[in-house]
């Protein structure tokens, strides 16, 4: 758990010279990682559908989030968030994802899908720019 916490602090440090910066609350925190885990859920399974191979890119990236939110979930608690709402956040974070890359698959109406693919890419880019290296 302590190299973790290294870690979320070296993000930390890094977010802060780029763009793309932390929520300053665990509880923040927690929430946006698990609003990552569970976008990064939907486009994996979808990956599975389509391309096989960037699915295990992905699985990588979801489990980086979901160590991320184990790291900051003790100190989240302790300042109220009420056990199992990490949970509850990935659930709705990858059904509102795996809804907007099933419009963007699917859509009938052409102008919905561009749409779609843009909102759902822009959440995993949002992401994405929190993990060094990506």
């Amino acid at each position: 758990m302590g190299d973790l916490r290294k870690i979320l602090a070296a993000l930390a440090a890094l977010c802060a010279t780029q763009a793309a910066a932390l929520p300053p609350s665990p509880h923040e925190r927690a929430r946006v990682f698990a609003d990552c885990a569970g976008w990064l859920l939907a486009l994996e399974e979808h990956q599975r559908l389509f391309d096989g191979p960037a699915s295990d890119v992905t699985a990588a990236r979801r489990a980086a989030f979901l160590d991320l939110l184990d790291a900051v979930l003790p100190d989240a608690e302790a300042q109220g968030l009420p056990e199992g709402t990490t949970l509850t956040w990935r659930v709705t974070a990858r059904a509102e994802q795996a809804m907007l890359l099933t419009r963007a698959a699917f859509a009938e109406d052409p102008h919905a899908r561009p749409a779609s693919a843009a909102a759902a890419e822009a959440r995993v880019a949002g992401c994405l720019r929190l993990l060094p290296g990506t």
